[in-house]
């Protein structure tokens, strides 16, 4: 039982290392990723509908 605790102290004292050397982004490149993904969302949005409304007509007319 002991060795358990012994290794989850090392555990914990490697995360506690790591998360030191983490290089958190700024505000400014939180801001301009986020405006990245939002248009990214909606071009992708766009291209999704008109597509799919053109293969319901495809699909429309192949039934009738």
């Amino acid at each position: 039982m002991g060795k358990l605790f012994g290794r989850i102290r090392d555990f914990l004292s490697e995360v506690r290392a790591e998360v030191k050397r983490v290089a958190f982004p700024g505000r400014s490149e939180t801001m301009g990723s986020t405006a990245v993904v939002i248009v990214f969302v909606l071009v992708l949005g766009l291209f999704l509908s008109v597509f799919d409304s053109l293969w319901l007509k495809v699909v429309g007319v192949i039934i009738r």
